[in-house]
């Protein structure tokens, strides 16, 4: 178990950040194949599916990102290695002790930046099931009240109908304009449509509870 004090600040940069990602997307989408060796980790790193930006790193520039990395106890060589071939591993999940969904989450965040909750619902489906954005929401909350905070939600921008959401491992981002009534910072709470997205799941709950026990209770008349 890894030993880590809880106020501890976590700066990456941006390579950083895309290694640290793409070894916690493998680890759940191609099990067979983590820990990852160096030139898989480059591929990782560069595939130009799910990734934004793409990008083009070379050997180089992943070895210090690890190193990077290993400084700050959030990824290095896998334990586990037969010793032939050098892997290497995430470490989060010692780190923060995240749920399965937290994981899934941050991942989608530090591969394509800032994001809606229905995106992040929609692409971390291949790590993770959810149901519904708010569900999505809940986990966003739960990272933003870490201590320190590891996303921040971004100022609704013009035309925009949900508030997108950003990891903070790369420190504070550029803060754009807020709209009028807007708040002007990284506040968690959520945008008129997905405190409705929220409501909407909850009665639907309701009902099919409601249901649930109308069923219980009514005689077969078939």
């Amino acid at each position: 178990m890894l030993s880590r004090p809880a106020f501890m600040t976590i700066l990456c940069t941006p390579v950083e950040a895309r290694v640290l990602g793409s070894l916690v997307e493998k680890e759940t989408s191609t099990p067979e194949y983590y820990p990852l060796s160096l030139n898989a980790l480059v591929n990782a790193c560069n595939q130009k599916n799910s990734r934004e930006p793409v990008m083009h790193l070379e050997e180089d520039e992943i070895r210090d990102a690890l190193r990077g990395l290993e400084d700050q106890q959030l990824a290095g060589p896998a334990r586990s290695a037969d010793g032939r071939v050098t892997k290497y591993e995430h470490h989060l999940q010692e780190v923060f002790n995240f749920t399965r969904r937290e994981t899934a989450v941050l991942c989608e965040l530090l591969l394509r930046g800032p994001q809606t909750p229905g995106e992040l619902r929609n692409r971390a489906e291949r790590l993770c099931h959810f149901e519904e954005a708010s569900e999505v929401l809940s986990v966003l909350q739960r990272l933003a009240e870490r201590e320190p905070a590891l996303v921040v939600a971004l100022p609704r921008q013009p035309g925009a109908r949900e508030v997108r959401y950003t990891h903070l491992l790369c420190g504070e981002p550029a803060m754009p304009a807020a709209l009028p009534g807007e708040p002007a910072s990284g506040c968690c709470a959520p945008d008129r449509l997905t405190q409705l997205e929220s409501e909407v799941a909850q009665l639907r709950q309701e009902i099919n509870q409601m249901r649930e026990q109308l069923t219980a209770l009514t005689p077969d008349l078939s």
